[in-house]
């Protein structure tokens, strides 16, 4: 999918709001790493873990995480699979349905128009009508599989 940065609205308000629910939205430091890492593989998967590594290296991050309770409680990245990919991105399940995964993806998607890009690439887009309502995001035609082919086996 395609994302047109430069109409991303504001989402102060629905930021400041979870934040008064003790939701913090930020990026994710150094040392967090790891704790980011266990995250992403229990509640996701191994393939988004490494990506989400990638995020935690990079600076500044391109990884942003919401918390709760001094935890973790979902994620969203860029720049991790690909340059100007937005990507992988999750919210633990329990939590989902209250602004949390759009609090994040919008915090990625400032932060690379911050970088220079007026667009941005969904790569392997699962819910697609998430992304058209609360962005605009478009399809690409003909993108899939796109990059995600010749992958490795994962062993077990």
């Amino acid at each position: 999918m395609l994302v047109k940065l430069y109409t991303i609205p504001d989402d102060n308000d629905d930021v400041e709001r979870l934040k008064a629910e003790g939701i913090t939205i930020r990026r994710v430091a150094s040392y967090e790493g790891s704790a980011l890492r266990r995250f992403v593989l229990e509640h996701f998967s191994e393939l988004w873990a490494d990506e989400a590594m990638i995020g935690c290296h990079q600076h500044p991050r391109s990884c942003f995480i919401a918390t709760h309770e001094k935890k973790i409680i979902g994620f969203a990245c860029y720049e991790c699979t690909r340059r100007n990919f937005f990507g992988p991105t999750g919210v633990l399940e329990s939590h989902r349905r209250k602004g949390i995964g759009k609090a994040l993806y919008f915090a990625c998607l400032r932060a690379m128009y911050e970088m220079g890009y007026a667009y941005a690439i969904i790569g392997g887009a699962g819910p697609t009508g998430f992304y058209e309502k609360c962005s605009g995001a478009t399809i690409i035609p003909d993108s899939k599989p796109g990059i995600y082919t010749d992958m490795l086996e994962r062993g077990s």
